[in-house]
């Protein structure tokens, strides 16, 4: 559902659309203010979403069709219907292991931070948290990576489901709400979250981080920090002007993280992570396969930085040689 779009523009016009949550829209206005600054005369008109996942803040995101169906879907069909120019995308969560007919991501601005932060209740402090290894305490998050590495982290805790957009979350853990659960039931109220850093950085709350995790403790999702713009395959002119504002460095990392979601071919529920480094003309790869039950699969393998869906291959099937098929299938969802 469309909520609003922005001021009517005249002359060389671009709408954008996104989700309209605070930080989606600090992201795309940096879409937009590099698109001005690359073509002035462009008037960019942003239009604002209100997404599946936006609207039912109880159900886990599989209901909606993973994060592709419940953040996605909406925008894409409304680019194909001639509504919109192009798509603001948080990279993570778009699906990796789909096709996407008649569409392309033209653009991906400058990586954010890629990895996780913790958010602690306001009394709780992070050495009490970390003397008790997470026992007697709630920590929400609604990622199945996310809770996989907690398992590893904070044996001692109990993970929740959690959802809401960046800011709605916090503003429940200080209000200690509880999270009502997709049976009816509820659960909470968390003493901690775990979100990305670049999230909190786009809603300027990164006061509230007690701990950043690193990419040892907690690899980060495919993606993770990397702000897409798609648009029709066939829009060249609009292929053009986002091609101005194009990073070469996030499309090089994407692209061979992208690869290991596609060899993998993971479900909206499979707790797959991915980070590439770029080093001169070399990339490290990383990538990992984990579930709730602490089994775990790592791979790390350096190659060209120019071939990077070559280097996300070969992680990926060492990936699935060390057995990430079978936790890969233990994860699937029963319910559709």
């Amino acid at each position: 559902m469309i909520i609003r779009s922005g001021d009517p523009v005249s002359g060389q016009a671009l709408r954008i659309g996104t989700r309209k949550s605070a930080m989606a829209l600090a992201q795309t206005g940096d879409v937009a203010r590099l698109l001005r600054a690359s073509a002035p005369d462009l008037a960019v008109d942003i239009v604002k979403f209100e997404t599946r996942g936006d609207q039912d803040q109880t159900s886990k995101l599989l209901r909606h069709g993973g994060k592709g169906g419940a953040f996605v879907a909406e925008i894409r069909e409304a680019m194909r219907a001639g509504a919109l120019e192009a798509a603001m995308h948080s990279l993570k969560d778009v699906p990796g292991n789909e096709e996407t007919p008649g569409l392309v991501l033209a653009a991906m601005l400058p990586r954010d931070a890629a990895n996780d932060s913790l958010v602690l209740r306001a009394g709780l402090s992070l050495e009490t948290f970390r003397a008790a290894r997470g026992k007697g305490f709630m920590i929400g998050t609604n990622a199945v990576r996310r809770a996989a590495y907690l398992h590893r982290l904070f044996p001692e805790a109990t993970v929740i489901h959690f959802r809401g957009a960046a800011d709605t979350r916090i503003a429940k853990l200080d209000r200690g709400d509880k999270q009502r659960l997709p049976d009816g039931g509820m659960v909470g109220p968390a003493d901690a979250l775990v979100m990305a850093r670049s999230g909190l950085e786009r809603i300027g709350m990164t006061a509230r981080i007690a701990h950043d995790f690193s990419v040892d403790e907690m690899l980060p999702a495919v993606g993770q920090g990397i702000v897409a713009v798609e648009c029709v395959e066939t829009d060249w002119a609009t292929r053009a002007r986002l091609a101005k504002i194009d990073n070469v460095q996030s499309r090089l990392s994407a692209e061979a993280e992208r690869e290991v979601l596609w060899v993998l071919n993971g479900h909206c529920n499979s707790p797959i992570a991915g980070h590439a480094v770029l080093a001169g003309n070399e990339m490290t790869l990383r990538a990992s396969v984990l579930d709730e039950t602490g089994r775990f699969i790592e791979v790390t393998r350096h190659g060209p930085a120019n071939r990077p869906r070559e280097l996300g291959r070969a992680v990926g099937m060492e990936l699935l040689e060390k057995g990430a098929a079978e936790i890969i299938a233990r994860t699937r969802p029963d319910e559709h």
